[in-house]
Parts: C-alpha cells; structure tokens; sequence
C-alpha cells in the first residue's frame, strides 16, 4: 500500500494513497468543519463546508472527496475559507425556517454548532421563510422539511447500511427536498423499515423521535459506527 507524503497547515503529515485530505487531516488531529459527511457511508461533497486551499489550484476543493497526492501543500483555516464558510452557514439558515428557541436539537443540533464555531451572530442575507410541510404520519418518527439542510445523510445511511432506499431527492434549485419512496407520506412507506437509522444519522432537527420536546433530540452516532463495523468485519457471521 503506497503512502504519499504532504503537508496541511505546514505540518508534514503522511497518508494512504487512497485517503482523502478530510481522512489525513482527522487522523492528525486537524480539524476541518463538515455537515454533510458521516463517518460509514459515501461522501458526496453536497455541503461545501469542508472546502480547502490547495498550492497550485486556483479552485477550492471539498476535502471529503478529493485525494491525497504526493507533495500535495494545503490550507484548511485561511481567512478566505472562514469567509466561504460563514457565508454558507448564513444561506442555510437563510433558505430554510431555522428557529433554534423552539427545535427539537436545540444543543444538539450541528447547523448550530457549526454557527457557533463560524462566530455567527447574526443572518446578513435576506432570509426566504419557504413554505415546507412537516410529516408525522409515521407512528415513530416525524420529518420536519423547515429544518433540512440537504445533506442526504437520510438518503445514504438507508440506502448504503440499511438497504432499503426508502429516502431519496426530489426537486431542483430551492424546490429540492428528500422524499420518501415516490414522494408519499413517511406513515404510507411500503419500503421503511422504522430502524431509525436516517434519524441517527440526521444533523439538524429534521428527521426527529415522535413526541420530542425542545431540546430532547440527541442522536446515538455511536450504532451507526457498530454497524458499519459490524458489516466490515463479518461479525454476525459464524
């Protein structure tokens, strides 16, 4: 297995072949903000906040899809990429109906720690108050739209460790949203299998436990990784 030797943030750090520059990073300790990345399943680059500078591209490029190289130079934390950062945090909460106060992850919510870590004191852009359904028709779980950042964690943890593909995008531009099988109510679900594995997944207060209060939601991160384990290493197998 060839290792490839770098630097990120002018510490000499060395790497898999096959490795990203988010997997080098995190496992030196260096931290890169991310939304839409979760550990187990495939990236794809949706949320742009792991955006880095490289020596010799004039583009940013998203750490979690793009691959270490032999000398590669890269920048994580530079003035100009806090800028891009905040101003996509700003949108997020811009586009959508993100009220804090009154969420159910209120404190457990990444969009918000992501917010707290930017500095973000206020939203400068004019914010668009879009008119998105909440649906509680399953009799677990209820999928609250105002709140969803598009990540499409929902998307592949059921499709990639479930297996069911219950979750998948429908819609373009400012009309895009997740849906479930061909865009029915989550209650009607002939696919769903109700493991709560998209709700564990879930960065913000979209995806939520029927008859959660404000503030109650946590996620249990820690059955994911037991699965994506558990899968990797045959474990169930005898």
């Amino acid at each position: 297995m060839a290792v490839k030797t770098l630097t990120i943030n002018e510490q000499l750090i060395s790497a898999r072949e096959e490795e990203t520059i988010l997997q080098a990073a995190q496992e030196t300790g260096i931290h890169i903000p991310t939304l839409c990345h979760l550990q187990g399943v495939t990236d794809v680059g949706a949320c742009r906040l792991c955006l880095v500078e490289i020596a010799g591209n004039n583009k940013l490029q998203p750490a979690c899809v793009t691959k270490v190289t032999e000398g590669m130079e890269v920048q994580t934390n530079s003035d100009r990429l806090q800028k891009y950062r905040r101003i996509i945090i700003e949108m997020l909460f811009a586009e959508g109906n993100h009220i804090c106060s009154v969420c159910v992850a209120n404190g457990n919510c990444e969009l918000q720690d992501l917010a707290i870590e930017m500095g973000m004191d206020r939203v400068q852009l004019e914010y668009q108050f879009p008119n998105r359904k909440v649906d509680v028709s399953h009799d677990r779980f209820g999928i609250d739209h105002n709140r969803c950042v598009l990540c499409t964690r929902c998307v592949r943890v059921c499709d990639e460790i479930e297996g069911a593909h219950t979750w998948d995008m429908a819609g373009r531009g400012s009309h895009s949203h997740v849906i479930t099988d061909l865009n029915q109510p989550w209650g009607t679900s002939e696919t769903c299998t109700s493991c709560g594995k998209c709700v564990n997944a879930c960065p913000t207060g979209a995806l939520f436990n029927q008859g959660s209060g404000v503030g109650e939601m946590k996620r249990d991160r820690a059955k994911l990784d037991f699965l994506v384990t558990a899968r990797e290493k045959q474990q169930w197998l005898v």
